[in-house]
């Protein structure tokens, strides 16, 4: 493939021609010498505010250090490195911590920066450097081997690091939104779910009635795996995309089926379940479809509502907030099951269908607002993943050529 004016082509693909390449011992120095494992005893008998790291992060907390510093710790064994694309091979460690000897330590030397050498090196493919055998691994040696991209200045070296850094705090800072919107809606679904809190303008008490009492129960039939087709002229639902695909209001079919021979197909306001798991928590998972007429395939447990009774949102929400009852009646040892007969014996508290109604909404809008959230966080991460793409290889650069050699 030619190669651009102005960029030439190095170990590291093609960069500008007034950046170099390094091998990463010649930028960087390792403080292996420093590591030493402690074993589960050993960090019980110390237990402090001290990080104990590994491979892949803090493995636990101790009460002293073997280092202070500013460090990056790049995987000796057991890393990411077959998924280095997606997952860190590397992280980064700032004060006093202990480090085992699962992960190399490196300190960046003066003239390159630490923490563009972090970017350079946290989704590495550093796959033809590692020793094969039952655990690969990074050994000192082939570390050495590995080449990084060397920017002719830590000023343009900081320039690239720091517009990483802000997309990775950006990234932090969505994380931590989402982790406390989920708590709040847990926290929403414990109080609106069991009567807790009310919603203005409801009142008066709640039914506590079996499951038995307010539904019928039924199995899909058919529909294997192979039969699913993006074109089909039926939609449907496979067992295991209740697992993977669905959350407790179905308003969108995702896979369609020609299969229709023989198909016992849904009501709108049903709840599906799985029948079988080979984890018994798995089965704990409830969806209601919202439309008529969809295929249902094996596996799958039917719940058809007495809809003057039950609005079927709310009973996945329900049988989904209480886990607990329902494992206790599942059974089975190597493979778990979930039969109608020992569902009707949940127990269920029921408020009126409009307040059913009213809650789920409720709890929608906050799942949409979720999802949001979630989807802003993935689209960012994609443009983090070209940005890197972009300044780690030079193709688009923060500093002017000319002022970079300045």
């Amino acid at each position: 493939m030619e190669v651009r004016p102005g960029y030439k082509q190095t170990e590291v693909g093609v960069v500008p021609e007034d950046w170099g390449t390094a091998s990463l011992l010649v930028v960087a120095d390792c403080l292996d010498n420093v590591r030493v494992p402690l074993n589960e005893a050993e960090r019980r008998s110390m237990q402090g505010d001290v990080p104990y790291c590994g491979a892949n992060g803090i493995l636990d907390y101790v009460n002293d250090f073997v280092i202070d510093d500013d460090i990056i710790l790049m995987a000796e064994d057991g890393g990411y490195f077959d998924e280095y694309a997606s997952r860190p091979i590397a992280y980064r460690m700032r004060g006093k911590c202990w480090v085992n000897n699962h992960a190399h330590i490196l300190k960046a030397k003066a003239g390159y920066d630490q923490e563009f050498l972090f970017y350079s090196l946290v989704h590495k493919n550093i796959l033809p450097f590692l020793a094969s055998g039952t655990r690969a691994k990074l050994n000192k040696s082939e570390m050495a081997k590995i080449v990084v991209p060397a920017p002719p200045t830590e000023a343009e070296q900081r320039a690239i690091a720091k517009a990483l850094s802000d997309v990775d705090a950006l990234l932090m800072g969505l994380d931590r939104l989402i982790a406390k919107k989920r708590n709040i809606k847990q926290a929403v679904m414990q109080q609106l779910l069991t009567g807790q809190t009310r919603l203005p303008g409801f009142q008066g008490e709640w039914e506590v009635k079996h499951l038995g009492d307010v539904a019928t129960f039924h199995k899909g039939r058919g529909l294997p795996k192979s039969s699913l087709t993006p074109y089909g002229a039926e939609p449907c639902i496979h067992y295991g995309e209740l697992f993977t695909h669905y959350p407790e209001d179905i308003e969108t079919i995702c896979s369609r089926t020609n299969d229709s021979a023989g198909a016992f197909r849904s009501a709108a306001n049903d709840v599906l379940m799985p029948t079988s798991d080979v984890t018994p928590r798995g089965l704990a998972k409830a969806s209601c479809v919202q439309l008529d007429g969809v295929i249902l395939g094996g596996d799958i447990l039917v719940i058809r509502c007495d809809s003057k009774l039950v609005f079927g949102a709310f009973l996945s929400y329900t049988i989904r907030h209480q886990e607990a009852q329902v494992l206790q009646l599942v059974t089975g040892t190597t493979v778990f099951h979930l039969y109608g007969r020992d569902m009707a014996k949940l127990v269920l508290s029921l408020p009126s269908v409009e307040e059913q109604i009213a809650i789920v909404r409720t709890l929608t809008d906050m799942a949409s607002e979720l999802t949001a959230l979630e989807a802003r966080r993935d689209k960012t991460r994609a443009l983090k993943q070209g940005m890197m793409q972009e300044l780690l290889t030079g193709k688009t650069r923060l500093v002017k050529p000319e002022a970079a050699n300045v």
